[in-house]
């Protein structure tokens, strides 16, 4: 019956990571432009074992969450009236510079702000098209936008990806590119200002999730106890 314990426990472990997934989507149910994360179990040490009359008897260790998918569908759109936030409407990403490292990272979250940045060789201020975190809109040409008019259409860029699955998570609503993404070149998808694209998390579907979660908890640990039962009346017997 060790096996018994060890198997229940893996579960009950198991679960409580699914349920710190589902967490984190319901927590991101406002953030604009976030992608639900699915979790993915696989079955540990699973194999056949010869039984009575030659029957096949599956056994196994437990399963593990070996990965989180995403879901990258799109979320509602919202009007927000705001001349800086901007909304994808079809398939595509804003793309987003880190002056301080060089990194590119992808985005569906259009809240923009502006940020200021001293201009090369001058002591003039340059306002950039922003995040909010110091990452700098690009436009088509891939150059980040200064501003002069914020009340001006900005040429927001609007780039695609070849290969989305296995896109790493750089934050709630960010992500990075690996060689196996493959190539990305400038989408054609329309941008609508004054609009934001919300969270695609349904809260119903999470919710759901959570309480079978919680319940596969509850029977993991239920089957400790019973591991546990049948192990203290084999001793008593062994004792007697």
């Amino acid at each position: 019956m060790l096996q018994g314990f060890y198997s229940a426990v893996t579960g009950a472990r198991q679960q409580m990571l699914r349920m710190d997934v589902q967490a984190n989507n319901i927590s991101n149910v406002n953030t604009a432009g976030y992608k639900t994360q699915v979790p993915t179990f696989q079955a540990l040490m699973y194999g056949m074992l010869d039984g009575i009359d030659g029957a096949q008897l599956p056994k196994g260790t437990g399963s593990y969450l070996s990965g989180t998918g995403t879901d990258q569908a799109p979320g509602s759109y919202v009007e927000t009236g705001r001349e800086l936030d901007y909304a994808i409407v079809g398939d595509g990403y804003f793309a987003l510079y880190e002056p301080g490292t060089g990194e590119v990272s992808f985005t569906r979250d259009g809240s923009f702000t502006l940020a200021a940045f001293p201009a090369e060789g001058q002591a003039d201020t340059v306002y950039y098209l922003s995040d909010g975190e110091g990452r700098q809109v690009l436009n088509q040409e891939g150059y980040p936008i200064q501003v002069t008019d914020p009340m001006a259409q900005l040429p927001v860029g609007v780039f695609s990806i070849q290969y989305k699955d296995g896109l790493e998570r750089a934050g709630s609503s960010r992500f990075l590119m690996g060689e196996k993404n493959g190539a990305v070149w400038i989408g054609d998808a329309k941008v609508q200002r004054g609009m934001l694209e919300q969270s695609n998390t349904d809260l119903a579907t999470e919710l759901s999730q959570v309480i079978e979660a919680q319940r596969s908890y509850s029977y993991a640990l239920k089957m400790v106890q019973t591991a546990d039962e049948v192990e203290s009346t084999i001793n008593g017997l062994t004792n007697g």
